[in-house]
């Protein structure tokens, strides 16, 4: 920069004194008397002038020519001089066009033809951070992964690259179903851009299927301080993992963890079925009934659940039916309209034998909504009332066949799973499990949806069905 400022001041210099002394002789009407070997010439004004440029225009081209020469002997020697400055440039333009071509082919899917310009680029540029990458995504595009992989773990090498390379050997991976080490290149990438939303979300979903619930909660954490999550979502699935928190604890055996963490998980999303379900057994474990009545009241204020009942029912274990029957009182008047609420009752009205009232509690469901667990309790409503066996084995045969009602599935694949999961079964969708009933009714009952749950407990040994013949056949269950 300074140096070509000082050849620009010397040529207007030049210049300048130039004209003014053309300027001088043009005024004085003199020439120029030059003497030299014995003979002298003199120079008009206008001579004189013409006489200086051409000098001048030679002197320039003797420079330049002296100047090409070192150049180009240097150049012979190894010396980057201005000769091999203008074969980079050359090479430069090209490089840079094979690249543009290149990164044009892999977004059109045309990969060999990629690889091809990626290599053009490559011979001409001598740049690899720049054409590795696309060397990399036309190999992966023609198949060639053995030659992505190699390209990928050159690109570890470099600081500026090794975030990309790490997030291309981690697809790789996850592409070959190798989720282990899929696991740990995304953690490396998390490590490298915690930032970085696709990451975030490749990350979150290994952990979760790995069972990494506390990583998980970390990685949810990040997205919602980066505005990526809102809120209320995240507070819900915080409480998922929560939940999965708590219960790997209590498998370990920690119980008194176990119940803080779920009651936790509760508190923050109460409407979480299974997070209620854990938390009001932790605080039955607790000896505090009151707080688990509380928890089974909010959450079925929500959403009615034949778990939270079955829960609800474990506070006071010893009572009667009819006892029973009048403490759920205040639980069955928090959704009296609700199915889940009418089949309840029916249930309890059959433990205490007064099957009009369950008759009446059912409603018009047999003809509304006639689900397996509807005709079973109506066969044993038909049962108690001392109708023949005929009659009950009518409808214990409807029920064979009837839709199951509400159960576990999945939102995203509608999967069917008996219990619920923070993440699918078939399809590994994370937090997609809602009790609804689904679009197609072919599998078994759910788990903690049997017949009458509260009053014979759960079937064993025979199928569900058979066990309900066999105790439908028997005499009306006992008062407990």
């Amino acid at each position: 920069m300074i140096w070509s400022f000082i050849k620009i001041a010397l040529f207007l210099i030049i210049v300048a004194g130039l004209t003014l002394g053309a300027t001088h002789l043009a005024e004085s009407a003199e020439g120029i008397r030059i003497t030299a070997l014995g003979m002298e010439f003199t120079l008009g004004p206008l001579q004189a002038v013409i006489v200086a440029l051409l000098t001048f225009i030679a002197v320039w081209v003797v420079i330049k020519i002296v100047g090409f020469l070192v150049a180009f002997l240097r150049f012979l020697s190894g010396d980057e001089t201005a000769i091999s400055r203008y074969f980079d440039r050359n090479r430069e333009r090209k490089g840079f066009e094979a690249l543009a071509e290149g990164m044009m082919a892999v977004a059109s899917g045309e990969g060999r033809l990629a690889l091809s310009k990626a290599a053009r680029a490559e011979r001409f540029l001598r740049r690899p951070e720049l054409t590795n990458l696309l060397t990399a995504q036309a190999a992966e595009m023609v198949g060639d992964t053995r030659r992505a992989t190699e390209v990928y773990k050159r690109l570890l090498a470099d600081n500026r690259t090794r975030f990309v390379a790490v997030q291309g050997l981690m697809k790789q991976k996850l592409a070959e179903g190798d989720t282990a080490t899929a696991l740990k290149l995304a953690e490396k990438a998390y490590a490298l851009k915690p930032k970085h939303e696709g990451v975030q979300d490749t990350l979150l979903a290994l952990q979760t299927a790995k069972g990494d619930w506390h990583g998980a909660r970390n990685v949810l954490n990040t997205k919602v301080r980066q505005g990526l999550l809102p809120k209320d979502v995240h507070k819900r699935r915080d409480a998922v993992l929560a939940l999965q928190e708590a219960k790997g604890v209590f498998e370990e055996g920690a119980s008194i963890e176990a119940r803080e963490a779920a009651i936790a998980a509760n508190k923050s999303s109460p409407d979480l079925i299974p997070a209620a379900v854990m938390a009001a057994r932790a605080y039955i474990d607790r000896a505090n009934p009151k707080a688990a009545a509380r928890v089974v009241l909010k959450a079925w204020a929500a959403q009615p659940h034949p778990d939270l009942a079955a829960v609800f029912a474990e506070i006071a274990p010893e009572e009667s039916p009819s006892a029973r029957l009048k403490r759920f009182e205040k639980l069955l008047a928090a959704r009296p309209d609700h199915e889940e609420t009418k089949l309840l009752l029916a249930e309890l009205n059959i433990a205490a034998e007064d099957f009009p009232a369950a008759r009446r509690a059912l409603g018009d469901l047999v003809e509304s909504h006639p689900t397996a667990r509807v005709l079973t309790i109506m066969a044993a409503v038909e049962r108690g009332e001392g109708a023949d066996d005929a009659v009950v084995r009518g409808w214990l045969t409807r029920a064979l066949s009837a839709p199951r009602g509400p159960q576990w599935c999945c939102d995203k694949c509608q999967n069917i799973q008996a219990d619920w999961a923070p993440v699918c079964d078939n399809c590994g969708g994370f937090d997609t499990l809602s009790w609804r009933e689904p679009q197609q009714t072919i599998a078994p009952l759910p788990h903690g949806a049997e017949m009458l749950p509260l009053i014979v407990g759960r079937p064993s040994g025979p199928a569900p069905e058979e066990a309900e013949v066999i105790d439908l056949d028997a005499e009306a269950p006992p008062k407990t």
